[in-house]
């Protein structure tokens, strides 16, 4: 149903099937933060920004990271003499164990969208809940252009300029356009652009973000006209489709939120994606942790929860 276009830049890591890494956590996300002047670490294969604070002070956090044995991370920061910087880790996965370090917990887990892409097409199609197929079944029927290419380097990419509105619109923030950009120009072919249009206006679009085996769902619109021709739910099942195809296992659909944007929760859902629970976000400041640990392992019940 694509437009057929050149895709020399798929990497072969696809189809050799790494273990599933968050973007935060993939060496394409690191490549792209070199490219806007950071300096990340990679730690016992843990990807570890680093911030510096009004008055010099250095803190070093950690995102989606397996952290289910957090030893092997903390003997390494000591080893490059970040022993006694301040931490902010938001595990993967629940991770109780972080309070027996002294870590203290600061914000309690929220949940991804997951979708598993490895099952054929027509169980992947099943699984769709019935009001997403209806949309879908609906957008399959209204003669849309769907096309394929690599993100231009285009800071004015109607895009971008929808996804700004949208943002101020919705009281949310995401990545710096620079970032975005410096992520397809680091990692060729991984940044890939979806666009649904009727006859020449573009009625929807997708950015998704290939890294190994995974990809990440990371900035969407769709117009009134879009919405009113389902073109988001048939574009979002054919990219899927796509990158299925390419060897691409899981999709990260980002984080649901079944209070303040239940829609949104429900779209993702409705795919058959699973809601996964992430860990949370602790603080953890090593010279302090032995003082600490009471405290939380009595708050560590919230993140169990």
């Amino acid at each position: 149903m694509f437009d057929s276009a050149p895709d020399p830049g798929m990497p072969p890591s696809a189809t050799r099937r790494p273990p599933l890494r968050a973007l935060q956590q993939s060496p394409e996300f690191a490549r792209a933060l070199m490219a806007c002047g950071q300096d990340p670490l990679l730690l016992d294969g843990t990807l570890v920004l680093q911030r510096r604070l009004p008055g010099g002070l250095r803190l070093a956090m950690v995102n989606r990271a397996d952290l289910s044995n957090p030893a092997p991370l903390m003997a390494a920061l000591r080893r490059r003499g970040l022993g006694h910087t301040p931490l902010i880790l938001s595990p993967e996965t629940p991770a109780p164990q972080l309070a027996r370090l002294g870590a203290v917990p600061l914000v309690t887990p929220a949940h991804a969208a997951l979708w598993d892409l490895t099952a054929p097409p027509d169980q992947r199609r099943a699984a769709l809940h019935q009001k997403w197929r209806n949309r879908l079944n609906h957008g399959e029927s209204q003669g849309l252009r769907l096309t394929r290419q690599n993100l231009p380097h285009d800071v004015r990419h109607w895009l971008f300029a929808a996804d700004a509105k949208q943002q101020t619109a919705r009281g949310y923030r995401s990545w710096p356009i620079a970032l975005t950009l410096a992520y397809a120009r680091e990692n060729k072919g991984q940044a890939k652009l979806f666009q649904a249009f009727e006859g020449k206006d573009p009625v929807a679009a997708i950015l998704i973000l290939t890294h190994g085996s995974s990809a990440t769902y990371h900035i969407a619109h769709t117009t009134a006209r879009g919405k009113q021709l389902s073109a988001h739910p048939m574009l979002m099942w054919e990219a899927a489709c796509w990158l299925a195809n390419k060897g691409i296992c899981r999709l990260d659909l980002g984080l649901i939120d079944t209070s303040r944007a239940a829609g949104l929760a429900r779209f993702k859902l409705g795919t058959g994606a699973k809601a996964h629970r992430l860990g949370g976000t602790w603080g953890l400041w090593p010279p302090l942790g032995r003082l600490l640990r009471p405290l939380a392992l009595l708050d560590r019940q919230q993140m169990d929860a």
